[in-house]
């Protein structure tokens, strides 16, 4: 297909109408006006999502002897948060509008829109700038009055860092080696925008490498390049991919080096992971704080040292945006139609294989087909329409293979495969149907 035929996506609000209408992202509480940066994933979103994650899993825990997996609880002592700085600088300076009522955050008026209730100019009337903690509190006990404030944790890493001894322990690891997690994270942000992108309520998938401080340039650098290589390999565009060190005034005042891994969405470039250097300040803070020894022992030098800490560190509903982004493309096709496929990476697809028959009278041996493919594959049954739209419907959804049962399968034992990207047709035995399709998955990677 020529490429003067392909469209991408240009304009968010394209990429959000599909995912409402096809059930992957759409806004929480919808019946109700939906609630402000929170998000619910459909049958098909929350497939993508989950073999992101498992793909996530599977490099970064499973297939290394150096990282251990957890999951930490939500809600944490509420000193966790005191020692880490959050209690009293996790914060953004905000602003309100006297006319419009709306608040911004002050250090992003460029993007606020134009004022809609004052007579005469688009400024807004804006108040002095303060600081807003972005936590968000909750309390725990049987009453109101004895009840201890304690908050939804607003990052993963913290709870890692907290059990480091625990986990080592545990698993008998020795330095080199880190703790992994993918789990909800919890901000509460002043102007969620942009879809899914900045929300109030997030998912993280973060590792803590622990390391010796004569070793942390070369895990920054090892970090860094296995983290842009594993986005490469989601199948995300080469020229909307890139890293961006962060300048020194970017930097925190714990974290020695940082690169975030951007994407170009149609909103620009944005951070879709962070690698950070983060020194011994986190594990140092909590020791402080708890008075436990989380030192580590150097048996070659005889003495004792807080490991550093080098974080990986991916926002999953970012990614996804990103891979939603990506994948979005308007066709046109032969006869002046036009068609809206996602072309996402086979193994991230959320339905690997559509089974279609021609009918409705080839329903049961249809089915049969289903049942056996569902042992190994997500699969879609779909026997309403005809068969072109039913086509059209897989291609919004991101299925890269359907199977047409006709009635020339009942003589000839064979299907009809149809590939999502090229369209093309082939017929295949049916009772090699699964094994072709996990030939063809195993080889998209």
């Amino acid at each position: 297909m020529s490429e003067t035929k392909s469209r991408r996506l240009d304009r968010l609000d394209e990429l959000v109408s599909l995912c409402a209408r096809r059930g992957f992202i759409f806004a929480s509480s919808e019946i109700y006006g939906g609630i402000n940066g929170f998000w619910d994933y459909g049958p098909l979103g929350v497939e993508l999502k989950n073999n992101l994650k498992a793909r996530w899993w599977q490099k970064v825990v499973r297939e290394r002897p150096d990282v251990e997996g957890m999951d930490t609880a939500i809600v944490s002592h509420p000193r966790t948060w005191d020692a880490s700085g959050h209690t009293e600088h996790f914060s953004d300076p905000m602003v309100d509008c006297r006319a419009c009522k709306k608040r911004f955050r002050a250090d992003q008026l460029a993007e606020a829109p134009p004022c809609s209730a004052r007579e005469g100019t688009s400024e807004h009337d804006l108040t002095e700038a303060r600081n807003f903690n972005l936590m968000l509190e909750t309390r725990i006990g049987a009453s109101q009055e004895d009840a201890a404030v304690a908050y939804l944790r607003p990052e993963t890493c913290q709870p890692i860092f907290t059990s480091f001894k625990r986990v080592r322990e545990a698993a008998r690891q020795k330095l080199p080696f880190g703790i992994a997690q993918i789990g909800k994270a919890f901000r509460n942000e002043i102007n969620p925008r942009n879809f899914t992108f900045r929300s109030r309520e997030f998912e993280q998938a973060e590792l803590e490498f622990f390391c010796h401080p004569d070793e942390r340039e070369k895990w920054f650098d090892y970090w860094r390049d296995q983290r842009v290589a594993f986005h490469r390999a989601l199948g995300l565009d080469s020229d909307s991919l890139r890293t961006r060190p962060h300048a020194p005034d970017e930097l925190a005042h714990y974290c020695k080096n940082a690169v975030d891994v951007e994407y170009r969405f149609p909103f620009g470039w944005q951070e879709i992971e962070g690698i950070h250097d983060r020194g011994d300040w986190d594990l140092s803070r909590h020791a402080e704080y708890s008075g436990k020894d989380l030192d580590v022992a150097d048996e070659a030098a005889k003495s004792r040292f807080t490991p550093m800490v080098i974080e990986t560190s991916v926002g999953m509903d970012r990614t996804v945006l990103a891979l939603l982004c990506d994948a979005y493309r308007e066709e046109e096709l032969d006869g002046g139609e036009t068609r809206t496929v996602l072309r996402l990476h086979p193994a991230l697809a959320p339905v690997k294989v559509a089974v279609l028959p021609l009918s409705k009278k080839l329903a049961e041996p249809a089915h049969e087909l289903e049942s056996a493919l569902r042992r190994t594959f997500n699969v879609f049954y779909d026997e309403s329409g005809n068969i072109g739209r039913r086509y059209r419907r897989q291609d919004e959804a991101g299925t890269p293979y359907c199977v047409t049962y006709d009635f020339e399968s009942v003589e000839d034992a064979c299907v009809t495969l149809r590939d999502r990207d090229s369209m093309e047709q082939s017929r295949i035995p049916i009772d090699r149907v699964a094994a072709d399709l996990r030939e063809r998955l195993d080889c998209a990677g």
